[in-house]
Formats: C-alpha cells, sequence, structure tokens
C-alpha cells in the first residue's frame, strides 16, 4: 500500500552443516592428493641401491663347515642378509656408497690374506775353478811331468806361416797331434790357418798379441797382450786357454805370476831345434833333428817354428819334421799334445 514501507527480501536460510562437511573432506583430499604427488615425484628423482656389481660374488658366502652349499645367486640379496656360521671371508663385498649423479665403481675383490712372501736362500756362486793344476803356478814349464815315454812337439806362430803346409802334412801323415803356440797378429793375418790347424786336431796356446818383451812391461800392459791375443785368437776359431809361450823365452818371477792371475800357464821347453837361425846362421835339417834327439827323455817339449827365416827363407823346421818323429818312435816315444800337461 502507498505509504508503507517496502516489504524486506525474506532472509536466507540458514547453511546445511552436512554441506559443509562435504566441503571441508574434498579440500582435504585435495590437499592429501597434492602432496602425494609432490612426495612420489621426489621420490622417483631419488637413486635407489643396487645389488652387487655385475661378476662380483652375492651376498654373503656359506660357511666355512658347508663348502658344497651353492652361494645365494639373487643380485637383489644384501650382502650382509644372512649369516653364517663360520668367519666371514674377506671376499665378501660390502653395499657401495653412492653419490647421486655419479656411477659407484666396483668393489675390489680380495682373494684372501696375501700370505709373506717365502725367504728363498742366496744362492751362493760356485768357486772359482783353476784353469790349471795349481801345482804348476810359479813355473815356466819345461818337460810334461808323468808324461812317460812322451814327446810334445810344439810350434811358434809370430812371422809368417811358409812352413804351416808342410807341418800339417807331415803331422797328418804320421798321426801326431802337435801344439801351436799363436800370437794374436799372426792368427788375426792368418785365419785360414788357424782353421787348418784346429781342422788338424791340434792344441793351440796364446803367444801374446805382438810378441814383446815382457820382463820390460808392467803387469797392465801384460795384461793387454794376453787378453787382447785370447780375444784375437778366440774370434779366429781356437782357444788358447790355459797354454801360454812368453816371447823370446823372456821371463822373470813377477811375468810368470802376472801370466798365473790371466789363467795361464807359461810352457816353455826342454830343447830348442834352432831352426829359427835358417841356412844362413850356419844350421841344417839334419843338425835340428839330432838336436831334438839328443834331449829325448819322458815329457820332452820341443821348441820349434812356423816361419821362414826372414833373410835365406829356409823353413828347416818342417823340413826336419819327418825324420824327426821316424827317429824318435824309433826310440821307442810317442807324442802328445800339451793338454797332458793341464789335465792334472
Amino acid at each position: 500500500m502507498v505509504g508503507e514501507p517496502p516489504a524486506e527480501p525474506p532472509a536466507e536460510p540458514p547453511a546445511d552443516p552436512r554441506r559443509r562437511r562435504r566441503l571441508a573432506a574434498a579440500a582435504v583430499v585435495a590437499v592429501v592428493a597434492i602432496a602425494a604427488v609432490v612426495v612420489a615425484v621426489i621420490l622417483a628423482g631419488a637413486p635407489r641401491e643396487s645389488g652387487p656389481p655385475a661378476g662380483q660374488p652375492a651376498a654373503s658366502q656359506t660357511s666355512a663347515s658347508s663348502p658344497s652349499t651353492p652361494a645365494p645367486s639373487s643380485p637383489a640379496a644384501s650382502p650382509s642378509g644372512s649369516q653364517s656360521s663360520g668367519p666371514q671371508p674377506s671376499d665378501s663385498p660390502s653395499a657401495p656408497s653412492e653419490t647421486p649423479g655419479e656411477t659407484p665403481a666396483p668393489a675390489p675383490v680380495a682373494s684372501g690374506p696375501t700370505p709373506p712372501p717365502e725367504t728363498l736362500p742366496v744362492p751362493q756362486p760356485p768357486p772359482p775353478v783353476a784353469p790349471f793344476p795349481p801345482a804348476l803356478a810359479g813355473q815356466d814349464v819345461e818337460v810334461v811331468p808323468g808324461a812317460g815315454a812322451s814327446v810334445a812337439l810344439t810350434f811358434d806362430a809370430g812371422a809368417n806361416s811358409a812352413g804351416l803346409p808342410s807341418i800339417l802334412q807331415t803331422l797328418a801323415g804320421a798321426g801326431v797331434r802337435g801344439t801351436f803356440f799363436l800370437t794374436g797378429s799372426w792368427a788375426a793375418a792368418n785365419p785360414a790357418g788357424v782353421a787348418a790347424i784346429v781342422a788338424g786336431g791340434h792344441r793351440v796356446g796364446n803367444h801374446s798379441q805382438t810378441h814383446p818383451d815382457f820382463t820390460g812391461l808392467p803387469d797392465t800392459a801384460i795384461g793387454d797382450q794376453v787378453r787382447t791375443a785370447e780375444q784375437t785368437i778366440t774370434a779366429a776359431g781356437a782357444d788358447p786357454r790355459p797354454l801360454f809361450r812368453f816371447p823370446f823365452g823372456a821371463r822373470d818371477g813377477r811375468t810368470i805370476a802376472a801370466v798365473n792371475n790371466l789363467g795361464y800357464v807359461p810352457v816353455r821347453w826342454s830343447v830348442d831345434t834352432l831352426g829359427w837361425k835358417g841356412t844362413s846362421g850356419g844350421v841344417t835339417a839334419q843338425q835340428v833333428a839330432d838336436r831334438a834327439l839328443s834331449a829325448l827323455q819322458p815329457g820332452e817339449i820341443v821348441l820349434m817354428h812356423i816361419g821362414s827365416n826372414p833373410t835365406d827363407g829356409s823353413t828347416l823346421d818342417a823340413d826336419a819334421l819327418p825324420g824327426m818323429i821316424e827317429r824318435m818312435r824309433q826310440a821307442g816315444y810317442g807324442f802328445i799334445t800339451l793338454d797332458t800337461l793341464v789335465a792334472g
């Protein structure tokens, strides 16, 4: 009606309590769901523990009392997951400590306690072997002791080799072996001669490198002469050890000791045929043989030379050799090399 205040809108009915509870529950569920998603995302990014690296033994070994029981093969088993009744071997791997983003290194595998190294006795070098009988030390041997009715024919080579073919032919024809004392310089200049001597079954000795008088040399120079000759003769195909002859026969106590210290025994002679003097020195082949026969004795050492006389070119020792051998045999003597001397 006119003049009456407008009527107020009717008041809203109060909210239903059950509806409120439903809204609150939905909000809680939503919050929980969101939280669950967040937790799942975090857990998905975290690294997982892995079992033992490929190729490594699984969790734990069986006890020492049951060696035939196989070890668990599950790669997911923890290394400490099963207990053993015996002591745990040291080769069981432990879980690796991992850092996110890094590839774990394989755990080292030990083969068990390493026993201490066995202490072996230090081998001792054998005592040095004397290159010649000790009784010969300090001597320049002039006779082969204990040789009986035997003669050692020896030939020095320091000049040329003019008489060598005849000497080797005579020795081969008579079935006799001799001993040849070579200088290193001769061996270097006559390798074919050295080879022929060795091929004939003859013995070789050291006569120095250049044929100096040793009594005028210091010990160091003596050593150089002997060692150089040894190397040169050896290179030519022969072994001169342990026989040595002094050049010119010149020696004294000091030089004999020096040669002994180098592993050699000096060998002189019982008789020098003097064939080296040649016809120009008034010597003949008959005289050469006569001198050798006049000194005939058990173990006689006869000195002859390979080379020719430098003045007249004669080779008297080579010329006298066939008759010398024949006459010595007629006297009941045989022939030896100087190996008999050093054989002990």
